[in-house]
This record gives C-alpha cells, sequence and structure tokens, in this order.
C-alpha cells in the first residue's frame, strides 16, 4: 500500500509539473506589450501603444524606426505567419512538410518570385530599398534577442525561424510578398487553361455557352478556339487523357465519381497521427493552391464613396471590404504609423508619415486605411494582366521552341528542393521569350497537353523588372490629399486596384491603378486562352498609359466598385472579359439609391447585406421543381416564402445551395466528363453558365431530360444530400450550420485533435453573390458550404470626422494562438460589431517602449 501511495504521489507531481510547465510555456508565447525592451539596431525610443480595439500605435522619432518598429511588432505577434509566407514564396515548405508541398514548391520555384523580387528590390530608389531594411531588421532584431517563446507551430513542426541559415525575413522578401499578393489578386491563366482544358470536348460555341463573357457582351476572342487546338495538335492521346465525356455513362455514376473524394493518401506520410495528418492537410492545401493559381473566380471586394451631396453630415463616406480567403491568423494586422520627417542615407528627403489602418505582416506600411485628411478603399479590377503561350517545341531538337524569327534555345536554370524525409529533388526549369514554362512545374499541364510539342510560357505584368508596386504603399503613407494619394498609386504596377478615395476637403474620386497590356488589333484570341507564342500578333504591344485607366470623378454623387465591369459605354480599350457578375454591384446602388442621404450606420448596414440577386434569378426554377422526394413538400413550403435572403438562420439557403450545385453537376458533368469537371469547378461554379441554360430552356445541356425534368432530378439528389447530413427535417436544417466562416490555420486546422484551437469558425450568413459575401466551394468534398472567402475586413471611413472611423476583421490582432487576442474579433464580425480606429483614442491599454 505504501508504494502505491507513493506511485500515486509521484504521478500527480509529474502531472502537477507537467501541467505546470506547460502553463508557463503558454504564458511565455504572448506577445511583450508593455515595459520596456532593449532592441539593437533603433536609432532612438521608439512608442509601441496599443489601444482599447487593440489597434498598435508606433510612434517614432525618424521613418527608419517607424519601419524597424513596424518589423518587430509584426515578428511579435506574427511570427509563425510570416515564416510560413516566407517558405511559400521561397518554395521551401517541404524542407518542414516533406513531399506534400513539392508541387507549390515548384511552382513557386518556376515563377521565380524571389528573383524576380530581387531584381524589382534593386530597381528600387534608395529610400524604399531603406524602409524595406529597416523593417527586415526589425524583424531579425526580434529573433536575436527573444523577449517570448517561439509559438507551438516551430516546436511541433521542429521548425527553425528562417531555417538553417537563419534567413527570417530578408528587404526582397517584402518585395515578394507583394507579389504573391499579386499572384493571390491579379491572375487569369488558370480561366485561360481551364478553356484550353474543356475546348478539347466542346466546340467553340458550347464553351461560351459554359464559360460565357461579361453579361451584355460578345466572347473577347473572335478565333475558333476548339478548331485552332484541334488543327495545332496540341492535346495528349485520348487514351492516356482518361477524361472522356460521360455522355454514355450512368448519370448518377458519374456525378457520384465527380462528388467522390480523393482517398490517396499523401506522399510521405510517416509518422504519428499528428504528422499523417499535418502531411494530409497539406497536401490538399497545396492541391488547392496550385489548382486555383492564376484565377480570379471568387475573388472580389466591395468599395463605395459618397459625396458630402449624399451624406447627412455634408462630408464624404467611404466603406470598403476587400474579400480574401479566410485564414487564422488573418492577413491584416492593424497599426498607426506615425513619425516625422526624414532624411535617407544619401541626404534625399523622406516625408513625414501618419498613416492608421490594415498592415500586411510583411510589409512595412498600411495598406487600406487613412492618414489624417484622406482615406482610401481597394477592390479588385481583374484586367487580363497574364497570358498563356502555346510553345512549340523543335522536333529535331527538344531544346528549343519556336519563336517569330525562327527556333530558339529555352533559358534553362537548375533549382534543388529539400524535402524533408527524403532526399533532394533537382528541378531543371525553362523559360522563353515570354516567360516561365509553367508546364514545368504545374502537372494538370501533363493531364491536357501533348508535352513533347507544346508547353505554356506564361507573361505576366507583375514578374517585370521595373515593377514598384512597394515603393506606391511607402508613399500612399505620406498623402494628405487625394491627389498626393493617386500620385503615389502611380507607382503601383500588380494586381491592379480600382481605388476609391476621399478627403476631408469633400474631394471623392476613383480610378482603377496599375498596369495593363495593349494588345493588337488583329489578336484574335485577346488574352482569354492560350496563343500560338510563335505568332508575334499575340505579342503585347505596350501599357495603356495611366490617364485611359477607367476613373469617376463622382459627378453622380456616388461611385461603387464590387469587381463587375468598371469601364463605361462606349470605352475604347480591352480590359478583360472575366469581370465578376453584377449582382454585388447592382445590389450596393440599389441601398444607395434607396434613400437620399446616408451616415456611416447606412453603409454599415449595406455591407452586412445578404440578400442574394444571384439567388432571386434561380429561385423561380427551383420553387417550379416538381420532385417526388419524400421530403419534397416540406421544401418547398420552406420556399415558398424564400426571399433570397441568405440568412444563417433560415434553411432555404441550404436548400438553393445544394440544389444549384446538384443542377450544375447534373447538366455539365456529362457534357465534359468527371475528371475535367473536378479539375475547374469549385470557386469556378459555373453560374452564369448555369443561368443561361436554363434561361434558354437549353436541350443540348440538358439532354436526355428535360431542364425541368433536371431541376427536379437534383432536387431530390440535394434533398438525399441535406437529410443524410442534417436529418429528416427540413424545418430543422439551417445554412449557417453547413456554411460557418472558417479562418484556417496553417498547417494545424487539418488536424482534427488541432483544429478546434487553431482555427477561427463562426456560423455566417451570405452566399458568393450578397454584398456580405460567405463564398464556399462546392467541389469541396468534405465541407462543400463553408465560407472560406468573404470580407477579410470591413471599414468605414466618415471624413466630418475621421476619429469615429471603424473597422473589424474575422480573428483578432495576435498570431500566437494562446492569445485572449487570437479570436476576439469573430463574433463581432460574424454580426454587425465594430471598433473605432482612431489617431487618438481616448487611452492605451497596453504602453511598450522600444530602447536602442
Amino acid at each position: 500500500m505504501a508504494w502505491i501511495k507513493k506511485t500515486a504521489v509521484a504521478l500527480v507531481a509529474g502531472a502537477l509539473l507537467v501541467g505546470a510547465g506547460a502553463a508557463i510555456y503558454v504564458q511565455r508565447t504572448f506577445a511583450v506589450v508593455d515595459g520596456k525592451i532593449t532592441v539593437a539596431g533603433l536609432a532612438r525610443p521608439v512608442g509601441v501603444q496599443r489601444d482599447g480595439a487593440d489597434v498598435t500605435h508606433i510612434s517614432a522619432r525618424s521613418p527608419q524606426d517607424a519601419w524597424f518598429a513596424m518589423g518587430y511588432v509584426h515578428a511579435q505577434e506574427r511570427t509563425w505567419q510570416l515564416e510560413f509566407n516566407r517558405r511559400v514564396m521561397h518554395g521551401q515548405l517541404s524542407e518542414v512538410f516533406g513531399e506534400a508541398t513539392l508541387e507549390t514548391d515548384k511552382l513557386m520555384r518556376s515563377l521565380d518570385i524571389v528573383g524576380n523580387a530581387r531584381k524589382q528590390y534593386a530597381g528600387l530608389p534608395l529610400y524604399a530599398r531603406e524602409a524595406l531594411q529597416a523593417y527586415s531588421k526589425g524583424i531579425h532584431a526580434f529573433h536575436q534577442n527573444r523577449p517570448q517563446a517561439l509559438p507551438p507551430e516551430f516546436l511541433v513542426l521542429g521548425a527553425k525561424p528562417g531555417g538553417e541559415a537563419g534567413a527570417v525575413w530578408e528587404p526582397e522578401d517584402s518585395v515578394g510578398w507583394a507579389l504573391m499578393m499579386a499572384l493571390d489578386l491579379g491572375g487569369n491563366w488558370g480561366n485561360e487553361f481551364a478553356r484550353l482544358s474543356v475546348a478539347r470536348t466542346l466546340d467553340t460555341e458550347r464553351l461560351w455557352q459554359l464559360m460565357p463573357p461579361y453579361p451584355g457582351e460578345p466572347p473577347a476572342a473572335s478565333a475558333d478556339l476548339a478548331a485552332l487546338y484541334r488543327q495545332l495538335g496540341v492535346y495528349r492521346g485520348d487514351a492516356a487523357a482518361g477524361a472522356a465525356p460521360s455522355a454514355g455513362l450512368d448519370r448518377g455514376a458519374a456525378l457520384q465519381a465527380a462528388r467522390k473524394p480523393e482517398a490517396a493518401a499523401a506522399p510521405g506520410q510517416g509518422g504519428g497521427p499528428v504528422a499523417r495528418q499535418v502531411s494530409a492537410g497539406m497536401l490538399a492545401w497545396a492541391e488547392e493552391l496550385t489548382r486555383n493559381a492564376g484565377t480570379n473566380d471568387g475573388k472580389g471586394s466591395n468599395n463605395w464613396v459618397l459625396a458630402g451631396s449624399r451624406t447627412e453630415s455634408g462630408k464624404p463616406l467611404l466603406a470598403n471590404d476587400p474579400h480574401l480567403s479566410l485564414s487564422a491568423p488573418a492577413i491584416w494586422y492593424y497599426a498607426r504609423l506615425q513619425a516625422p520627417a526624414g532624411k535617407a542615407s544619401d541626404g534625399s528627403p523622406i516625408a513625414a508619415i501618419d498613416a492608421l489602418g490594415a498592415t500586411l505582416p510583411g510589409l512595412p506600411f498600411v495598406v487600406l486605411g487613412r492618414t489624417a485628411s484622406v482615406a482610401w478603399g481597394f477592390t479588385n479590377t481583374s484586367p487580363d494582366v497574364q497570358d498563356l503561350y502555346l510553345e512549340q517545341i523543335n522536333p529535331a531538337d527538344a531544346t528549343q521552341y519556336r519563336t517569330p524569327e525562327g527556333w530558339a534555345p529555352f533559358a534553362v536554370r537548375k533549382e534543388t528542393i529539400r524535402v524533408k524525409g527524403k532526399p533532394d529533388v533537382e528541378i531543371a526549369l525553362r523559360s522563353t521569350r515570354h516567360g516561365p514554362v509553367l508546364s514545368d512545374a504545374q502537372k494538370s499541364h501533363a493531364d491536357v497537353l501533348d508535352l513533347k510539342k507544346y508547353v505554356l510560357a506564361l507573361r505576366w505584368t507583375a514578374l517585370d523588372a521595373d515593377n514598384q508596386t512597394v515603393l506606391a504603399g511607402l508613399m500612399v503613407n505620406q498623402a494628405t490629399t487625394v491627389e498626393d494619394l493617386f500620385a503615389a498609386f502611380e507607382h503601383h504596377q500588380a494586381p491592379m486596384q480600382s481605388v476609391v478615395a476621399a478627403d476631408v476637403n469633400g474631394r471623392i474620386r476613383f480610378q482603377a491603378m496599375g498596369r495593363v497590356p495593349v494588345r493588337a488589333p488583329d489578336n484574335d484570341i485577346r488574352g482569354v486562352a492560350p496563343s500560338p507564342g510563335w505568332d508575334a500578333r499575340y505579342d503585347w504591344k505596350g501599357w495603356l498609359p495611366l490617364d485611359q485607366t477607367p476613373q469617376d470623378e463622382g459627378a453622380k454623387g456616388w461611385i461603387a466598385t464590387a469587381n463587375q465591369r468598371v469601364t463605361p459605354p462606349g470605352y475604347p480599350h480591352y480590359l478583360t472579359q472575366d469581370w465578376a457578375l453584377p449582382y454585388r454591384y447592382e445590389r450596393i446602388a440599389q441601398l444607395i439609391e434607396a434613400r437620399p442621404k446616408h451616415t456611416a450606420a447606412s453603409l454599415q448596414a449595406i455591407q452586412l447585406d445578404t440578400a442574394s440577386l444571384a439567388a432571386r434569378h434561380l429561385l423561380p426554377h427551383l420553387q417550379q421543381a416538381q420532385s417526388s422526394h419524400p421530403l419534397a413538400a416540406k421544401a418547398q413550403a420552406l420556399l415558398k416564402d424564400f426571399d433570397g435572403v441568405m440568412d444563417a438562420g433560415r434553411a432555404a439557403p441550404l436548400i438553393m445551395a445544394a440544389w444549384t450545385d446538384e443542377l450544375v453537376r447534373g447538366l455539365v458533368v456529362p457534357r465534359i466528363g468527371e475528371a475535367r469537371f473536378a479539375a475547374t469547378y469549385g470557386k469556378r461554379d459555373y453560374r452564369a453558365g448555369l443561368e443561361g441554360m436554363l434561361a434558354r430552356n437549353d436541350t443540348w445541356w440538358c439532354q436526355p431530360s428535360t431542364c425541368a425534368e433536371q431541376s427536379a432530378a437534383a432536387l431530390g439528389r440535394a434533398l438525399d444530400r441535406l437529410q443524410a447530413g442534417y436529418g429528416a427535417d427540413p424545418a430543422a436544417w439551417r445554412w449557417g450550420d453547413a456554411h460557418p466562416a472558417v479562418s484556417g490555420h496553417r498547417p494545424f486546422g487539418n488536424v482534427a485533435a488541432l483544429a478546434r484551437w487553431f482555427d477561427v469558425s463562426v456560423p455566417s450568413n451570405g452566399d458568393s453573390y450578397t454584398v456580405n459575401v460567405g463564398q464556399y466551394n462546392p467541389g469541396d468534398a468534405k465541407t462543400p458550404f463553408a465560407n472560406r472567402h468573404a470580407a477579410s475586413l470591413r471599414a468605414i471611413y466618415d471624413l466630418a470626422d475621421l476619429e469615429q472611423s471603424t473597422f473589424i476583421y474575422q480573428t483578432g490582432q495576435s498570431g500566437l494562438v494562446f492569445s485572449p487576442r487570437y479570436r476576439d474579433m469573430a463574433t463581432a464580425w460574424a454580426g454587425s460589431g465594430n471598433r473605432l480606429l482612431q489617431r487618438e483614442p481616448a487611452r492605451f491599454v497596453h504602453s511598450l517602449t522600444l530602447q536602442p
């Protein structure tokens, strides 16, 4: 008995010690937010205060010290985020995650994000280079004498900040991260490749029915794309492709195959269950990233600005909610940077900085926000700034490709990718006169193309050596008027943004800022699909002058953009045909025009609006569906009074979403095949194509049934799915249960035991077409309706009193999972909450001094 008692005491004592150690570790991971920290590299002390809204205020005595402190604070709060993002753009994920992320690493190496960033960094003016140097030094200074423990991601994964070289963040990495944002927001190469793939099984007329141009416009390309590609012989053999249409197969089996999740295990899944889940999750994430690279589908935002003539105060109001992939921690970090005018090392002047708003960890400036007298907001313009070129390989010499002047050698560079637990992978990456050969890095090309005859190369504005987008960001933080602001944005190149701005003098303005290529009049493809790279008529012919990009001075009293076509009638230049469907813009316009004068509160109500004009467009077809399913009558009763408001607490939005998904699958899978559908469906939801099919009562797409019969069958399949997932009582179904806003952590959001701690999830309203957007990926077999792409922040700026401006985003300021500030904005974001965005708050909650 004595032995048992001693053992029990020892076990309890051990458990207490472990618990105490864990508690001490958790406490040590928190950022130091009070007191003083001695930091090597500063010239003078810097104040770092956090107000009641948890906005970080950095007050320095020189611009260099302000940028340094911004780097230090980002490292304090977002250490793992910086490390993960650095590894993404460097193509070094596989050092930590093994073979699961190898294809992503290959893509980043192929694009040569870091190599191009170095060239662009070298071309920046001295003061901009010194700003990035100061920011980098701040991050390094944090790691050289860390006052807190590394967060658990490093411990669990065995990762070291900056890798073996300790290069935690170099000045060029900030340029690289700006390129990554351009990659996320500024591409259409995925749409081009999708059209190339689909043109294998559809003629060109059907291709444009499935992927229509913007409403009211003809297709941008006059070429017969399907005939062109057949004539060139670009596709790999049918027997090898294994992706023929399934029209001859049983429709139910075809649909089941198209929805079936991948069963293959992630490569390199050694180790314990956590390691295996991390590997599998990262494989899924990497495949999603590479599949959606180069597409603007689902990537949108809203902004609008009202002149004083349309506000109760008589001064402008401005609203902005950029829609980005939700993540934990969030992409944004709110801060104020303040410093007096200074000088660069060569004596050139640097204007004073006083900006407040959303920063991006990785960049030393406020990206979206305000100064003391001017506010601004972005949406994605989405012009076509990426073209894919079919490069024909010399059949007599595979080291050469065809140009207008004859055969020329590929430029080739060798890359080595380190892979955890495996030998290093050596790859040879080619480039042409147009740019990198993506076929060397994207496996999907081998599924479609005969790579012995053709490869695809990318021409993209963001990769040009004279890209000075980072300089624009620095200069914006020094603006005091609308004119200053747009002068700064003249340096912005990629991604092109629809910028709205207002100042305290009452001026409002919109202009699309960025670089857009000019295409020749005889270019009959116009960049909507891959073009023959040896034909000079498809080469770009220069740049659209900035004074000819879309712009508006607000003559009607308000300006709004929501990724819709922003060019006026008769606009003489071609920008793109891949604008977002105009539903969000139309709803914003309805709500603005619904009252003569607006307030900040009425603008917030617009931001939170969940009426889906897209749902209303299709709703009559659903309400008329005559299904024999046992739950059909109850479902139709719920739909009878449905008004298209995508409320989380209602069942009708869930029925609508499931029916739409099933109907798209039922009409499209038999025409293009399961594999091709799975490769192209998801964020690309084929909504415009579906609307056209139903509006035309298109017998070709609906065969062998009628469209009404297809609609009824889709409802039956949808009800089967919903009954299996949510029970047999449709009245108990809730859109919010199927449609939570999930801010996923990388990589622990994929580990069941850890996701509840690292992910941030709340029920959410909306769909892909509501102003309060809640975009989901119906191609995701596991969580097809989860909201993973939404308002990454909401901000409203009141130019009558900028201190009454507000913001909110979906997680919290801290990226440290144990911190109470990791998720403390989530509930307010999902509801109607906000926080004040003030230069001079009533009080500061925390006060820290960084001293040299």
